[in-house]
Formats: C-alpha cells, sequence, structure tokens
C-alpha cells in the first residue's frame, strides 16, 4: 500500500480480528490493525460481523461494542486524525439489536455503518446450503435492506449509511436507496460481472429517478423509510 502509485478509487481498511485471539483480547487485534493500516487508508472499518471467525459477532452487543468503538476511535485519532471510521454489521440482528447498535454507532462518534455483511441464514433448500460460512449475493437483499430501514428510522437519517448485500441491478441499488442507504456497494455481483456492471446500472438508476420523479439520488435516500 505504501508503494502503490497508482489510486483507482477510495480505499477502505476492513478490520477484524484473528480467529485465535480470544474474544477477550480482541480490541487489541483492532487496534494493532489501526495503527499498521490506518494511515494509509481513506476510511477504516471496523469489521465486528464476519460470520466466520468464531464469537465475532458477540461483539455487536452494546457494552462490548462502546469498549471496541472507543478504543479503535482513541487510537484512531493518534494515528489517522480526520480519517473517517465505519462498522460494518450482520443481517441477522434483530430489529432491536440494530437500534442498540445504531445508539452505539451515534455515541461514539462513528462516520457512519456498513450494513450488511453476510448471513448465516439459508432462507432456500439446496445441495451446498448447510455447508458453513456466510452467504452473500441475492438471499441476503432483503436482510440487508430490512437492516438500513431500521438504521435509518433510529438515526432519523443523520447517520451515513453504505448499503451492501444482493447488488445485482438498477433496481436493486434504487431499492437500498429507498431504504436509507447514502452509498452502495456491490461484492457479488462484482464478481460474476466486474466493473462493467457499473456502467450498465447508472444509466438505468437514473431512468429509475426520473420515472418517480427525483432529480437525484440524493432525493431518494430513506424515502421508503420516513
Amino acid at each position: 500500500l505504501k508503494a502503490r502509485e497508482w489510486k483507482p478509487g477510495p480505499l477502505g481498511i476492513n478490520i477484524g480480528k484473528n480467529k485465535d485471539t480470544p474474544l477477550e483480547r480482541a480490541v487489541d487485534d483492532y487496534v494493532a490493525c489501526v495503527d499498521a493500516l490506518a494511515p494509509l487508508g481513506d476510511y477504516v472499518v471496523v469489521n465486528a460481523s464476519s460470520p466466520n471467525t468464531p464469537g465475532l459477532r458477540k461483539l455487536q452487543e452494546p457494552e462490548a461494542l462502546s469498549a471496541l468503538l472507543l478504543a479503535v476511535r482513541e487510537r484512531m485519532d493518534q494515528v489517522a486524525p480526520g480519517t473517517p471510521l465505519f462498522l460494518k454489521i450482520a443481517p441477522d440482528l434483530t430489529p432491536e439489536a440494530v437500534d442498540e447498535v445504531v445508539d452505539v454507532a451515534m455515541a461514539r462518534g462513528l462516520s457512519g455503518l456498513i450494513a450488511t455483511n453476510t448471513t448465516l441464514t439459508r432462507p432456500f433448500e439446496h445441495q451446498h446450503s448447510k455447508e458453513a460460512g456466510g452467504l452473500s449475493g441475492a438471499p441476503v437483499r432483503d436482510l440487508s435492506n430490512a437492516v438500513i430501514r431500521r438504521a435509518y428510522q433510529r438515526g432519523k437519517g443523520a447517520l451515513p449509511l453504505i448499503g451492501v448485500g444482493g447488488v445485482f441491478s438498477a433496481q436493486d441499488v434504487y431499492e437500498k436507496l429507498r431504504a436509507g442507504a447514502t452509498v452502495v456497494q456491490v461484492y457479488t455481483g462484482f464478481i460474476y460481472e466486474g466493473p462493467g456492471m457499473v456502467d450498465r446500472i447508472l444509466p438505468e438508476l437514473g431512468a429509475l429517478l426520473a420515472r418517480d420523479g427525483f432529480a437525484s439520488v440524493r432525493d431518494v435516500i430513506g424515502v421508503d423509510a420516513r
């Protein structure tokens, strides 16, 4: 990262604890990641929601989350002052848990949330559906949208949300914006289609906005959550 000469866009640093680090020492791993990487990124993401690290999602509980974000925030202020800090959350949180996470994030002065990570649920039957790990793609779309709506409502639109999960089309982007996302990310769709999907989606998104009488993306953010 220090040696790179080409910068195609903003670089996000997504940090988490090692799989074999006890949960009670998780903060040490996050702080070590901040020390090594935060000065090199345009924003930092505290990932407390990876389903592939046993027990990690317990860090989304209010007391543990508050302590973790405080430690990361304090170290960020020392080594990368002014760099935005986000929290990436799971799609499997209950509505009440989403409220708690939003409250903690706002109390700790975070720049926003990334909603959501992959899901542990299996909303379909398939020969591979019982494999371990987080499920991404289309099956996580509705779960993600529900979390985005709830987070937007709890934060009263004041906490920026990066919406992600099951985005393959302009309609998928549009739904996330309407649910309350300020920015939309893609990952599974990007794997299948590559960067050309952006060129395909943008004109189609513009057509959806025009159809419904919206002049810009900004006008549609959260309209389904108000």
